[in-house]
């Protein structure tokens, strides 16, 4: 775990619930997509983005997500999400996220989601801002 947490230094623990599971007895898959949300939510306010923002200006938005199920998860169990950042380009970025589950002492799922900068009053696409650009070079690994 100390090795994930150094490998991810923003990190989110979410509890897995019992109504996360389905008929068969694991997470549903649809499920990762609310605990991604969750660590990039975290990641967002970590890095103080919600501070630089207005709902009425340019922020986030996601235009893609993908998911890689490696191992079932059931309940109980705590899963530690990691984030990172690639593909770092003008108006986008990529969050890649990592599922590490604590009662398996594994990584269980591992996904991705594109993000773009979204003028909300023109409706088009925005240049990432510089705060913001900074914030994720930090957090940046190769790809």
């Amino acid at each position: 775990m100390q090795a994930f947490k150094e490998q991810h230094p923003i990190h989110t623990d979410i509890t897995v619930a019992w109504a996360d599971m389905d008929a068969l007895q694991h997470v549903n898959n649809v499920v990762y997509l609310r605990y991604f949300e969750i660590a990039r939510i975290d990641f967002l306010n970590k890095i103080n983005l919600f501070d630089t923002i207005s709902p009425n200006s340019t922020g986030p938005v996601i235009s893609e997500n993908n998911i890689r199920y490696k191992r079932p998860v059931t309940f109980p169990d705590t899963l530690t999400v990691g984030v990172t950042i690639t593909d770092i380009k003008t108006d986008r970025f990529v969050m890649n996220y990592t599922v590490f589950s604590h009662a398996q002492n594994a990584v269980t799922t591992t996904g991705n989601s594109k993000v773009v900068m979204f003028d909300f009053t023109t409706g088009k696409k925005a240049p990432i801002s510089e705060p913001l650009l900074s914030a994720l070079i930090s957090y940046a690994q190769d790809d």
